[in-house]
């Protein structure tokens, strides 16, 4: 794994029912958050990239397969790059830490699955560093 960072959390239970949470989560670079609601596991989400923004990412409901790879070139990207790829389960509460540099790409693995995407940068900034790139490179979203 290369600069990603996983932190762990987990989900505590008993007769009130389940509390998740990821509490070695250091918030204060966080400037906004959003949901992504992914009804149809067929729907494939990429490649959006960013050259100065950082991304945290949470299963809140369902599961997703979530693939980054790190841009060599942001006009012309190498056709070899290698994503790292991680599956996020609301079952397991943990989150990705995404530094700047990497685009994603995303895919549910059960259908009604949420996504909870934190992000450093307000709308108005990140939709000057935002870079978009064809879905069918660097992954076979077949096999997920």
């Amino acid at each position: 794994m290369g600069d990603i960072k996983i932190v762990q959390g987990g989900i505590s239970t008993d007769f009130r029912g389940a509390i998740s949470h990821v509490n070695d989560l250091d918030m204060s670079e966080v400037a906004r958050f959003y949901v992504i609601r992914q009804s149809d596991p067929s729907i494939i989400r990429a490649w959006h990239g960013h050259q100065t923004e950082k991304k945290w990412f949470y299963a809140l409901r369902g599961s997703f397969t979530t693939a980054f790879v790190k841009i060599d070139n942001w006009e012309n990207p190498s056709k070899d790059l290698v994503p790292e790829i991680f599956h996020l389960s609301a079952n397991d509460s943990k989150i990705l830490c995404i530094p700047e540099g990497y685009a994603n790409g995303i895919k549910a693995a059960e259908p009604d699955s949420e996504l909870l995407v934190f992000s450093n940068k307000i709308l108005s900034v990140a939709l000057l560093d935002s870079w978009r790139y064809d879905g069918h490179l660097w992954v076979d979203w077949d096999q997920y």
